[in-house]
């Protein structure tokens, strides 16, 4: 299974929303589409659902182009593009019975999609009095409900409180155990390093970046950690000594930047010379994302709006 788009163009008069795009993400993982507001994720997934016709180029899912057999490309791909509209007075069983008659599917899989989004035991409830983050995990129920190979999902956390998003993010987890592809626009960093296995990095139309999160982090990784200690720190000159450490910053009692030279070998080292000298370390970690450190090498202040 896979999307691909191959010198995939729109163009708006003069503007170009998007600009000879050649991408072609395959395989049961995810892939978080990054980019600036206005950069062309949304324009990018609307054309690979067909909500909108290219100006040149093509959108392919699965060998079957978008624009000419509409039908044979999404028949196997479930989608959440923006935020839809439910009708107030309708229960999440009534509409994911509507989106499976829409479908042509069997219903059978309804209260199977209801759980997964835990939505279960509201599955009778009008949804007109729904939380926002409750009708963004009704909105991928029904893309889920028909049992797609492929997920396309347009910012899925959108305009949710922290709880919602981590709710969301957590359902995608799960669903990524089940083998499907999934194609997710986001510009959330954290959000993209915790749940995808490849980015997507795109600007002004143009594909900037395609690649492992992990790759990203060995080659944009911070050279700064912080490290939180279980008892107060007395004397960072100690730990300044420790070969390869270049500057010690305190933030607190119990925690200190720390920046060093190297790579992941001597934050190794370093974490575990800190041990041995009986410093009780109770966490390390670098202190920026380096899918941060990328975006901002890459993208930086650049402003598309």
């Amino acid at each position: 299974m896979y999307v691909e788009a191959v010198n995939l163009t729109k163009k708006y008069a003069n503007f170009y929303a998007l600009r000879n795009l050649n991408l072609r993400v395959e395989g049961s993982k995810c892939i978080g589409y990054l980019g600036p507001n206005g950069a062309g994720k949304t324009t990018t997934l609307k054309l690979f659902t067909n909500l909108l016709r290219p100006t040149s180029g093509d959108a392919i899912i699965n060998g079957y182009d978008v624009k000419r057999e509409p039908k044979k490309a999404l028949g196997d791909v479930g989608a959440l593009i923006e935020t839809p509209n439910f009708y107030p007075y309708l229960t999440p069983m009534e509409i994911l019975s509507i989106v499976c008659e829409i479908r042509g599917v069997p219903k059978k899989d309804i209260k199977e999609s209801l759980k997964k989004v835990r939505l279960y035991e509201w599955r009778d409830k009008k949804v007109g009095k729904f939380s926002k983050g409750m009708l963004q995990r009704l909105s991928l129920a029904s893309a889920m409900v028909t049992n797609p190979s492929i997920l396309i999902l347009d910012e899925p956390t959108t305009g949710m409180d922290p709880q919602g998003m981590k709710e969301i993010r957590e359902i995608i987890k799960e669903l990524k155990k089940e083998g499907i592809l999934i194609f997710m626009s986001s510009h959330l960093l954290p959000e993209v390093t915790y749940v995808c296995d490849e980015v997507a990095m795109i600007n002004r139309g143009r594909l900037i970046l395609y690649d492992s999160i992990d790759n990203i982090g060995k080659e944009f990784s911070s050279q700064s950690v912080v490290v939180e200690f279980l008892s107060p720190v007395k004397d960072i000159r100690e730990i300044e000594k420790i070969d390869n450490i270049r500057a010690v910053t305190g933030i607190s009692s119990y925690k200190l930047r720390i920046s060093f030279s190297g790579g992941a070998e001597k934050q190794y080292e370093i974490l575990s010379t800190l041990i041995k000298q009986g410093y009780k370390v109770i966490s390390f970690q670098s202190e920026s994302l380096a899918l941060e450190e990328a975006y901002v090498k890459l993208i930086g202040g650049d402003n598309n709006e």
